[in-house]
């Protein structure tokens, strides 16, 4: 028997797409994009299709595993949760309920998958993750500039004279927005690609501007001091919406053009050209994740919103500093799901540093450390100081569908359920605005079970089970509450499979900012009663030839850790057979400098790690760049992450994981 589902992409990307999925005999047979979705409009990429194989896989886990004298055993339900259960109820007796660490990610979606937060603060509030690996930095720029994060509608596009992409390579990250720049190309719109990777997206762009990476704040400082010479910014804006202008002029005064053209390799007359256009309004700017997983990684989304903000690219159609767009999850009632007001202990660290704090904890210690949706010993920086912290806890469970690097260390698996075996909605928290359902399509293999499932029997176990006594139904219900008065339910959902949510398409098109003052604020005051600069800044990448010259003469590359194509983050790896090795992109310059051709085997290394990979040579890519996709397995050659730093963006929200420094050298083939 063969039937075909309307469903959605759980992976957190820009798109989360709607999908046709054909069901055979109780299995997943096929996995293709539905062509109703007013977005993704039926194509999908390889992530999206892999889902098939994530589901189907012969490595799935099945059933429950304990290690014991450090090989892992079967064991059953029933003792898997008494077991967990009895030592958390002794944590909490012995130590307080903040000697648990929840560590996770947010790769996948879902909206049910707020009901972990829903547990951990109804037994008493444990030590939680702040910011982001992927983009914390960005969103709480936008926050301090705006007052939030939010994009316009991707049909908003066809408004815009030019639209500039800067640092996101949306043929590889987020192909629909790719489909839009085609068409717009087509009506004559100008497309703008500035990355230090000649990417696929470059290839089809009027005009490419390599960039030094780390480097993008003085690029968007250049083009703000040409646009003043020329008169192009929009003074009626800048009079009227927003405060601390004259902090910008100011900075702007304390550099020179010659300055900012050395440091970002970028010529004057490209600058002068970018003014032109962004004064040539309107225009789109569409900012990728990467420039800002540096030390001064908010400061420099802070000077790219400034230049949209002072080329009166705010709150008009066809402009936008678009990076995330928040204001889609704000639809929904995430309290009423995860309870907050339940918790009466807490303690933080940030995701980046999560090691480190496991590490230094006192009063309490950590105990035990709780995994969902996360691999941290491949995505979290700094790999080797992670698994040193992870191998320094009494216990660490992980809820997983395979035998990650992460699993492979606890001393409890709880197997999981994948997308298709379980009922929920699904949501971007970057591009477009729709909601799409996720019926379950299929039973779980062996005795894998949902994460609400465990939350539940672990409740009963701890004595708050009426906080879990709700059907799936009614906790999707609870979560759409405030949509009802839009005409937003669960039963419309599920009968016409994807909604439009009540958002914006243009952002601040009332000049109502979310700010403290309500303007946009060049120079923000939620900064400075954070106890931090409020004023854009000059600032560098900490590892840099001008914040640290001696590191820099010992590893003269700097490294960028991008997104695999066919896989989502660490995901699918051990799916893809052709993307198990790894991977060493290298500049033209760098190849010549060590001698490299292209199939050697070479050693990246500084003084966090090594890793061996063959080498590719990049046929456009600024100099002294190497790239080594992030995500892979350590079975496979290791994770990228043994080089990363673990250090903290400028506003304690981000990674740094661009901000790294390395050197290359041949090795020999085995």
């Amino acid at each position: 028997m063969e039937e075909i589902h309307v469903t959605s992409c759980p992976l957190n990307c820009w798109d989360v797409c709607g999908l046709k999925v054909t069901v055979r005999d109780g299995k997943v047979a096929k996995v293709d994009g539905d062509e109703t979705h007013p977005i993704t409009q039926g194509k999908i990429c390889a992530r999206g299709r892999m889902l098939k194989e994530r589901a189907n896989s012969s490595e799935r886990l099945l059933y429950p595993l304990k290690k014991v004298n450090g090989q892992f055993v079967r064991i059953s339900w029933e003792q898997a949760l008494d077991e967990v259960a009895d030592k958390l109820r002794e944590i909490k007796d012995r130590y307080g309920t903040t000697a648990v660490l929840h560590s996770h990610d947010y790769a996948n979606n879902g909206l049910l998958k707020n009901l972990d937060k829903r547990f951990f603060n109804c037994y008493g509030g444990v030590t939680e993750l702040t910011g982001s690996l992927c983009w914390g930095a960005g969103i709480e720029a936008q926050t301090w500039d705006f007052g939030n994060s939010y994009s316009h509608a991707p049909e908003d596009i066809q408004n815009s004279r030019h639209v500039v992409i800067w640092g996101r390579n949306v043929a590889r990250t987020n192909m629909h927005l790719f489909q839009h720049l085609l068409a717009a190309k087509k009506r004559g719109t100008k497309i703008i690609v500035i990355d230090p990777l000649f990417q696929q997206t470059a290839q089809i762009a009027d005009m490419y501007v390599s960039v030094k990476p780390g480097m993008d704040a003085f690029l968007a400082m250049g083009i703000m001091k040409e646009m003043l010479r020329l008169g192009l910014e929009d003074r009626v804006f800048i009079a009227r919406h927003t405060v601390g202008f004259s902090d910008v002029e100011a900075m702007l005064e304390n550099i020179t053009m010659e300055k900012m053209e050395q440091l970002t390799e970028v010529d004057r007359s490209v600058m002068t050209e970018l003014a032109m256009i962004y004064g040539n309004r309107p225009t789109a700017t569409y900012l990728g994740l990467g420039m800002q997983r540096y030390a001064n990684g908010g400061n420099t989304i802070r000077w790219i919103d400034a230049l949209v903000a002072i080329s009166g690219n705010v709150g008009i159609p066809g402009g936008g500093a678009n990076f995330g767009n928040l204001q889609v999850g704000q639809c929904f009632d995430i309290a009423a799901l995860a309870l907050p007001k339940r918790k009466t202990a807490s303690r933080t660290f940030t995701m980046m540093k999560q090691a480190e704090g496991i590490l230094q904890a006192a009063n309490p210690e950590i105990k035990m450390i709780i995994v969902t949706c996360g691999n941290p010993l491949t995505q979290v920086p700094n790999t080797n100081l992670v698994k040193k912290a992870f191998q320094s806890v009494d216990t660490v469970v992980v809820f997983e569908q395979f035998m990650t690097d992460t699993a492979a260390l606890a001393d409890y698996v709880l197997p999981v359920t994948t997308v298709f075996e379980e009922e929920d909605v699904y949501y971007s928290s970057m591009y477009h605005a729709y909601v799409n359902y996720g019926p379950k399509l299929v039973k779980p293999p062996g005795e894998a079970k949902s994460d609400l499932w465990i939350w539940a029997e672990l409740a009963k176990r701890l004595g708050f089970a009426a906080d879990f006594a709700y059907t799936r139904e009614e906790f999707l219900k609870m979560g759409l509450k405030p949509l009802q008065r839009h005409g937003i339910t669960l039963e419309r959902l599920k009968k016409e499979k994807h909604l439009l949510l009540p958002v914006q398409p243009v952002p601040w098109s009332d000049y109502r900012f979310q700010t403290p003052s309500g303007k946009y604020e060049f120079t923000s005051a939620l900064a400075q009663r954070k106890g931090m600069n409020g004023k854009l800044q000059i600032m560098y990448p900490a590892e840099s030839e001008i914040a640290n010259p001696l590191l820099a003469k010992k590893y003269p590359y700097r490294l960028l850790t991008i997104h695999p194509l066919r896989s989502n983050h660490s995901q699918h790896y051990h799916l893809v057979e052709s993307i198990q090795s790894l991977k060493i992109e290298v500049s033209k310059d760098v190849a010549e400098d060590k001698g490299l051709a292209e199939g050697d085997k070479a050693r990246v290394f500084n003084d966090r790690g090594e890793l061996i990979g063959t080498v590719k040579i990049l046929a456009k890519a600024h100099p002294k760049t190497i790239n080594i996709d992030e995500g892979q397995w350590a079975k496979f050659g290791g994770s990228v992450n043994v080089l990363t730093s673990d250090r903290e963006s400028d506003n304690r929200y981000g990674s740094t994981l661009y901000d790294c420094l390395v050197n290359i050298e041949k090795a020999e083939n085995d």
